[in-house]
């Protein structure tokens, strides 16, 4: 679709100087066609052997030890309040002073990072070095807000 601006008199065949873009979009469109279909064909999986372990599975603890950090910044061991000073004593008798055994520690949000940080030096500097932090699973915010609940028609005896 080449357009010349010259009058009709001359009888001169010149070159047009227009270029048609249409069979230049047709190749680019062509030649993305084709790089989407390749690109996800060019990644590769690279084969690799693994060596077999012989180590044996860990085995759950039957009772996980639970140290809780509350908004009060107080320790509770299971259901029991502890002291900062007597955490060792009371870590000790509760794991019979096995050293290697999981602490799980939790606290509630409204505690300090730092405030966290020291009961872990309190965990580290008594010997317990497995810790385990403890968290909620954030559950996919809804959408739309849930209906009222249908109320009882009242009555009358």
């Amino acid at each position: 679709m080449g357009v010349s601006l010259r009058s009709g008199d001359d009888d001169e065949t010149g070159e047009v100087a227009d270029i048609n873009v249409t069979p230049f979009i047709d190749v680019v469109l062509v030649l993305l066609i084709i790089f989407m279909v390749a690109a996800p064909l060019s990644t590769v999986d690279v084969p690799v052997d693994l060596p077999v372990s012989n180590a044996q599975p860990q085995e759950r603890p039957t009772e996980p030890l639970f140290l809780t950090v509350s908004d009060d910044l107080n320790l509770v061991m299971g259901e029991q309040p502890v002291e900062r000073g007597a955490l060792q004593a009371a870590l000790d008798a509760k794991t019979g002073a096995k050293r290697d055994e999981r602490i799980f520690l939790r606290a509630d949000e409204t505690v300090a990072y730092g405030d966290l940080m020291e009961v872990m030096n309190l965990l580290r500097s008594a010997g317990y070095l497995k810790i385990a932090l403890v968290g909620l699973e954030s559950a996919p915010a809804p959408t739309s807000t849930p209906a009222p609940a249908p109320t009882a028609p009242a009555t009358q005896p």
